[in-house]
């Protein structure tokens, strides 16, 4: 030890003298969260006990991965996030990427069908299919997955506040596939409390919002046992501004919001926990990003293990979903965004993903057209099939930078948990605006950062060029707001609205009392009740979240 000091004691001396002569970049280099960044790591900074902080893949703590194998048996799932225009559309880009070699669907719903609202309604005026596919009925889900065989296949659904509608719909058109609900899998991102927070496609206030989740939770357990019946995400939560830190104790903060809720309702940890999932970011800073996940790893094994006492080792394991990150990418010259993508899936893959998104290139211009939606899937293969970086597991493990910082992300995380159970929790800490300021005054020194210059962005505030030659860009056809319309109301002339109007009664009637709504929302959704009436009904009996002023 005294002579690794001596010897370290003279490097840094002969460092300070190379400065006089080559000047560092900057008087002090920090991680997105603010973290010091030193010159230099060594063994002397990686504390603990091997077994302990890293242990093998597939083993408690997680941090080196939840498979033994990893990628060495089978790849990540590439689960490109598509959803536009009509579910004709969509559609016909589901079988584009598949024909193209994705592995997985994963569904983009327009800002409407988000909030609960049908196409015709007043409310979705000028935003049916423009940020996602309009889905109003179980009509429009069958057009939706038309010639998908849904137990060849896994589905992910961006979809919260009407993520149990959704749900039920999906489970309806496998079964006019012939498919049972036991057969099918996929993922709701079913994560109200991040809503809140960060993006704002709520519909009900938080105390109904949790029931609906849970009885989501416990429907799936005892039907659709193959569903992740969650992806709580720290995703929207970095887009909205968020350091790194920040978003793993966010994100877990709202896990632990919905394990113990389930826990109060008599759910058995060890029969829901294993179908939760999560949804990180993938941001710029390589290393940053790879220890991040470790971190957040290790973080959830003993969360679930110590605080709420699972013994199934399936409970203790994070898995998640990564994909890049939409906020870092630019209008201006976009092709620097396939660059950006590929750091960013890489450190996704080197943290030990389960699936991945990657962003087309013209994303932050309008949705991706199909030539660079290709060459955001071209980006996922070429890291798998020609990078070397997923034959073996955990590659960075052992790199004293990165195991030093999944230990710093990891204590910087545990104290903002350890503030917000304090507060009392995700939820009191998010009707109190604490999340929110947190979140709103990190994005403001990020903004800061690039409009004095510190943080570069290339093409925006350095290497800037003149007349950027304008890229094609899709655009959705405005007749669609039309079409939709007139479908649903011949869907209302050539239903049973006696049916209908008996199942939206029996609903009412359950969210009135304490009865699992999931039964009620799959009869409705099958005898074609609409998106809109079935959400609906819930906001006569919950009411609508009005965000508080803090």
């Amino acid at each position: 030890m005294s002579d690794f000091k001596t010897q370290y004691d003279a490097w840094q001396a002969k460092a300070e003298k190379a400065t006089s002569r080559f000047p560092e970049r900057k008087e002090e280099f920090t991680t997105s969260s603010d973290n010091p960044v030193k010159r230099l790591y060594t063994p002397q900074d990686v504390q603990g006990d091997y077994m302990e902080k890293q242990g093998f893949p597939g083993e408690f703590p997680f941090t080196r991965g939840v498979q033994s194998t990893m990628y060495r048996s089978r790849f990540w799932t590439m689960r490109q996030y598509s959803g536009f225009g009509s579910a004709e559309e969509t559609n016909q880009r589901f079988k584009y990427l598949l024909e193209n070699g994705q592995t997985g669907l994963s569904t983009a719903f327009d800002l409407p069908t988000q909030i609960g609202y049908d196409s015709d309604d007043m409310m979705a005026k000028g935003e049916v299919g423009k940020v996602g596919v309009a889905i109003s009925s179980l009509a429009d889900m069958e057009r939706l997955l038309d010639g998908i065989a849904l137990d060849k296949v896994s589905t992910s659904m961006t979809i919260n506040a009407p993520a149990s509608v959704l749900l039920a719909m999906y489970i309806a058109v496998a079964e006019k596939q012939g498919i049972s609900a036991d057969k099918i899998s996929g993922t709701i991102q079913n994560d109200i409390l991040k809503e809140y927070v960060a993006r704002g496609t709520y519909i009900y206030p938080p105390a109904a919002s949790m029931r609906l989740i849970t009885d989501i939770f416990e429907y799936c357990s005892e039907h659709v046992p193959n569903w992740n019946t969650i992806s709580i995400s720290g995703y929207h939560i970095r887009e909205a501004g968020s350091t790194a830190v920040q978003e793993v104790a966010f994100t877990l903060s709202n896990a632990i919001a919905y394990v113990d809720a389930a826990v109060k309702k008599g759910l058995d940890v060890d029969k829901f926990a294993p179908r939760l999932s999560f949804f990180f970011n993938a941001h710029n800073n390589f290393l940053e990003e790879i220890a991040k996940f470790r971190a957040a790893r290790r973080m959830w094994a003993h969360i679930m293990k110590e605080r709420f006492g699972a013994k199934d080792a399936k409970s203790l394991q994070l898995r998640f979903h990564t994909q890049t990150g939409g906020s870092t990418l630019t209008a201006q010259q976009p092709d620097n965004n396939i660059v950006r993508v590929t750091l960013q899936a890489l450190a996704a893959v080197m943290g030990g993903t389960q699936s991945l998104h990657t962003n087309s290139k013209d994303e932050a211009l309008a949705l991706p057209t199909e030539e660079s939606a290709r060459i955001a899937l071209r980006t996922q293969q070429i890291i798998a099939y020609e990078s070397g970086v997923a034959d073996t597991v955990d590659p960075l493990a052992g790199s004293y930078y990165v195991e030093a910082l999944t230990d710093q992300i990891e204590r910087d995380a545990l104290a903002y948990i350890a503030k917000i159970d304090e507060m009392g929790g995700a939820v009191k800490a998010i009707e109190q605006g604490y999340m929110q300021r947190e979140i709103q005054n990190a994005a403001y020194q990020t903004q800061m950062g690039i409009e004095d210059g510190s943080e570069v962005v290339v093409g925006v505030n350095k290497f800037r060029i003149e007349n950027e030659p304008k890229p094609e860009l899709m655009k959705i056809n405005p007749e669609l707001e039309r079409t939709q319309s007139a479908r649903l109301g011949e869907l209302r002339q050539s239903r049973d609205n006696d049916a209908v109007t008996a199942a939206l009664d029996a609903l009412r009637q359950a969210a009135s009392g304490t009865d699992n709504l999931m039964p009620h929302i799959v009869h409705a959704v099958k005898v074609y009740a609409t998106l809109g009436e079935i959400c609906n009904v819930m906001r006569d009996v919950f009411g609508e979240y009005q965000p508080a002023q803090w």
